[in-house]
């Protein structure tokens, strides 16, 4: 099995780890997203296979009984999120990295699976309130919603010192341009 090295990029949802990594894949031509699976309904111009693979609740089950995932969790009450092992070696296959936008959790289940392999980078938001900020503004969640990923998020923000590198998303352009550089340095160590 052909192996390659694995970019971890986590943080609470509204940090800004999704833009980081839509910037490194258009600066890193060996680079490919890993597209998780998730149970949750499509948002916005979300595409099947490309965002996300959207798969019922059943199905998802049914993989983790026969152990297709690599990391899988219930992510918010219902809603379940996880990595395809043939998702990765798909990405191998191509001869290419795999970079992850994946919950605090999941991205320190890869770290420790693939340990010297995995880069785990913690993207940190300005604060609390910047990230509240971020996430009422997108639209997309109800009230109830918004104060699960506000709980979830508070949670998640103590789990900045387990990872490799803690990245500081106070400013999106210095912010992109310290993940280049560490990106960088690490695939070719």
């Amino acid at each position: 099995m052909k192996q390659g090295k694995l970019i971890i990029f986590s943080a609470p949802s509204g940090a800004g780890k999704t833009t980081i990594v839509k910037h490194l894949l258009s600066k890193f031509n060996n680079l490919s997203f890993s597209i998780s699976a998730t149970t949750r309904n499509l948002r916005g111009t979300e595409v099947d296979g490309k965002d996300y693979y959207f798969i019922s609740t059943e199905e998802f089950l049914h993989k983790v009984s026969k152990h297709q995932f690599v990391e899988f969790e219930e992510v918010y009450s219902g809603t379940f999120y996880g990595t395809l092992r043939s998702e990765i070696q798909r990405i191998w296959d191509e001869g290419k990295h795999v970079i992850f936008d994946i919950d605090v959790e999941g991205g320190l289940r890869l770290k420790r699976k693939f340990e010297e392999d995995a880069l785990a980078i913690f993207v940190q938001p300005p604060s609390l309130e910047v990230l509240k900020e971020r996430l009422a503004g997108r639209g997309t969640d109800s009230e109830e919603k918004l104060q699960e990923r506000y709980a979830k998020a508070e949670k998640e923000l103590a789990y900045a010192d387990k990872f490799d590198v803690i990245l500081k998303n106070f400013e999106l352009e210095t912010a992109c341009a310290e993940a280049e550089e560490l990106v960088g340095t690490f695939l070719k160590s």
